[in-house]
């Protein structure tokens, strides 16, 4: 309505215009046309008679009748000559046709002429009469009377206004088309520039030819716009380190305190049942480890499956709990699936298609119609969840990881306006890869619903580029990595996931490296100078356990100096056990760690450890300050917070982390020994290198990783996503307003 009102702004007045000139031009050209016609038909007349005069005269003198008849009647032959009569010189009308007007007398005719009028006006019709005089000097003979119909002409003038009148409408109408249609050109053209100035491009460009009228705003939007990008720089180069009240103070100041959600499979916080009552336990999850120091800095919802034994028994009426339970500083709303659906949406499409699909860690990825009914299913339910949990119609909602691909636009659906932004903590393969899935376009649509689609690394968002370009019909802007679905852009960026980097305070609370060294020997009975590498995973096929135990086996082949000094220790976390590609990997590391333990090993000696049991944050955390190396052999990883979680531990400044060049963390940690897990030897080179390399050289190693990582924490990586996601609200407010204030004028 709003649209067409401003169109009627513009057409309206022009179509007044229009008629106006219609009406003033029309009768012009009726005047102009008789005049035109009258004319023509004096030179017409004048030259009948000049023709006919002599033979009219030589009829009169000699009175012959039948000839006079016969010259008038072949005049009258022409279809617009109406009569031709004679008047004598006394006035009496002598001769006429048989089409001569009776309205006409000789007395009618010297009064037309007297009044200068050639035209008459007959109940018949208009008539044109001209009136030449017949003389022969000293003889005055009368006067030939020539009557013009002039019905013709009536005609003419006619057709004439009827033309003009839709020539001027046509007129109207194209010149109506051509200003709406520059007008629209010239806003979508204005609007254009506005937004990619928005999103910070040439300003000089968006505004090369903007209008008088425009002038003005576009100096105004330039200002502002200068001064939000300089606070977005500000925020993102900070003098200081990102911090949870540096979050909060940006949540509070670009975000002014809107609705935060949150969305994962794994909950923060599990509710157990046990004879000594309910206990909460906090899994050992680097989504949780990354995501919940933003929700106590925020004071949102989270909203994740309830899989606790006590979990039920924990909530209100609304499925809600406050946690952390020593400190709430955010709700908990969990979802509850049924044993059939857990099965098919995680352990089925989540973790036997999408898991292997997206990891090139060649196993083989399985699809079943039952389970991607049920992952549509439970997308379903947590986008209700979502949507009912929501205060505002804008809230800013953080989608977490491979189980939720259908979610961003199952809730954009219902929330248009909200800022949805889905980070994605697992790799994202090539186009040739994630093509196997039978689902690849409704996954790729369901995330097109984001406003912010992240990943860890560069490589991953250009994967995902390539394959929405690839298998959708979209507009792809690479200069911007910007994607456009049916008007819904996302922009897709690379957010290095990080850690919670310890306050000064933590640290001093930290058991010493002494302590952790002794306890970390004697808990496995090991001798004080035992060399020790750590690993600590969850019990994954992507994460090159089994790798890393073939390059201890080469290590001790090429240095059998070590058998006895050196012992791996790998804290090998149960997972996904209910699969059965998990179970045989399971099975396949007990009998590899067999194998090199009864190959190298002895009574006293074990030169690699597996640790199949879930180990709290806390005494993974001793593990790491009392080991010498931290090995990280994935085959394929997101990011691996191991590496960074290892570097933080190590306040000491010692230690060596062995890094797989497969993992994101190996793009932010150059200084760490890169290898390639998949060969044994350079693997195994590695560890030798990293048990013999001099204190010097670790100090100057970890005392550059521990700054990056410092610098780099979790609060960062969160804060720069939620400073895009503030950005694209300010634009989509800023669009709002001008379009409204254009349709408005």
């Amino acid at each position: 309505m709003n649209a067409f009102r401003l169109q009627f702004r513009f057409i309206a007045p022009l179509f007044l215009v229009i008629a106006l000139t219609a009406y003033l031009t029309v009768p012009l050209v009726d005047q102009f046309s008789l005049r035109w016609t009258v004319r023509d038909l004096n030179s017409r007349a004048e030259l009948v008679a000049n023709t006919i005069s002599e033979n009219v005269i030589d009829s009169i003198i000699s009175f012959d009748h039948v000839r006079l008849e016969a010259l008038f009647n072949r005049l009258i032959a022409n279809e617009r000559m109406l009569g031709v009569g004679l008047c004598d010189h006394e006035g009496n009308l002598r001769e006429r046709t048989s089409g001569f007007p009776d309205d006409i007398t000789c007395p009618i005719a010297d009064q037309v002429v007297a009044q200068s009028s050639p035209t008459l006006k007959l109940p018949r019709g208009s008539v044109h009469i001209a009136v030449e005089p017949l003389s022969r000097p000293p003889l005055n003979l009368g006067e030939l009377v020539l009557v013009h119909d002039l019905s013709f002409a009536e005609k003419r003038g006619e057709d004439t206004r009827r033309y003009l009148i839709l020539f001027f409408v046509i007129l109207g109408a194209v010149i109506a088309l051509i200003t709406v249609i520059t007008a629209h050109l010239s806003l979508r053209g204005w609007v254009t520039g506005v937004r990619e100035l928005l999103r910070g491009g040439n300003p000089l460009k968006a505004f090369e030819n903007p209008t008088s009228e425009l002038q003005p705003l576009a100096h105004e939007l330039r200002a502002l716009l200068r001064e939000m990008e300089d606070e977005r720089r500000a925020r993102e180069n900070p003098p200081d380190l990102w911090t949870p009240d540096k979050l909060r103070d940006l949540l509070h100041a670009d975000l002014r305190g809107d609705e935060v959600l949150v969305v994962s499979n794994r909950e923060p916080y599990i509710h157990e049942k046990t004879p000594d009552g309910i206990v909460v336990k906090r899994p050992a999850s680097g989504l949780v480890t990354a995501v919940e120091p933003v929700m106590r800095a925020c004071s949102g919802t989270w909203i994740a499956h309830g899989s606790g034994s006590g979990d039920k028994e924990s909530v209100d009426e609304h499925d809600i709990v406050r946690v952390p339970p020593e400190r709430p500083a955010y709700s908990l709303k969990r979802v509850w699936l049924t044993r059939e659906e857990e099965e098919g949406y995680y352990f089925g499409f989540a973790n036997e298609g999408l898991w292997p699909l997206c990891h090139i860690a060649h196993v083989r990825p399985v699809f079943r119609v039952s389970d991607w009914e049920y992952y549509k299913a439970v997308n379903q339910r947590f986008a209700d969840k979502v949507v009912a949990s929501a205060r505002t119609d804008d809230p800013v909602i953080l989608v977490q990881d491979y189980h939720f691909a259908l979610l961003p636009q199952l809730i954009r659906e219902r929330l248009p306006r909200a800022t949805i932004i889905t980070f994605w903590h697992i790799p994202w393969p090539n186009p040739e890869s994630f093509g196997i899935c039978p689902w690849r376009k409704e996954i790729l649509r369901g995330m097109l619903g984001s406003s912010i689609l992240g990943f860890h690394t560069r490589y991953h968002c250009k994967n995902f580029i390539e394959t929405v370009d690839r298998f959708l019909e979209t507009r792809i802007e690479h200069e911007h990595s910007v994607i456009t679905l049916d008007g819904q852009e996302t922009l897709v960026k690379s957010y290095p996931i990080s850690i919670n980097w310890p306050e000064p305070a933590e640290e001093a609370a930290w058991p010493s490296i002494a302590a952790c060294r002794k306890e970390l020997r004697a808990r496995f009975d090991l001798p004080e100078d035992r060399m020790i590498a750590i690993g600590v995973d969850r019990f994954d096929y992507t994460k090159g356990i089994l790798e890393r135990a073939n390059a201890v086996e080469r290590l001790l082949e090429k240095h059998p100096e070590l058998i006895g000094k050196f012992t791996l220790i790998q804290v090998a976390a149960p997972s996904r056990s209910e699969l059965d590609e998990y179970r045989y990997f399971q099975e396949r590391l007990a009998r590899r760690e067999a194998e090199i333990n009864e190959r190298f090993g002895g009574p006293d000696y074990w030169p690699f450890i597996l640790l199949a049991q879930h180990q709290d944050s806390e005494t993974v955390h001793r593990y790491y300050r009392g080991a010498d190396v931290c090995v990280v052999t994935s085959l394929h990883d997101g990011m691996n917070l191991v590496s960074k979680e290892f570097i933080a531990s190590r306040n000491d400044e010692q230690g060596v982390l062995i890094l797989s060049q497969f993992a994101g963390a190996a793009g932010e940690l150059p200084e760490a020994l890169i290898v390639n897990p998949y060969h044994v030897e350079e693997t195994a080179d590695a560890l030798y290198r990293a048990l013999t390399m001099p204190e010097a050289e670790q100090r100057d190693r970890m005392r550059t990783l521990r700054a990056t990582v410092r610098e780099r924490n979790v609060y960062r990586w969160a804060g720069f996503m939620l400073l895009d996601a503030a950005r694209i609200r300010r634009r989509e407010r800023i669009e709002a307003r001008l379009l409204t204030h254009t349709e408005n004028r």
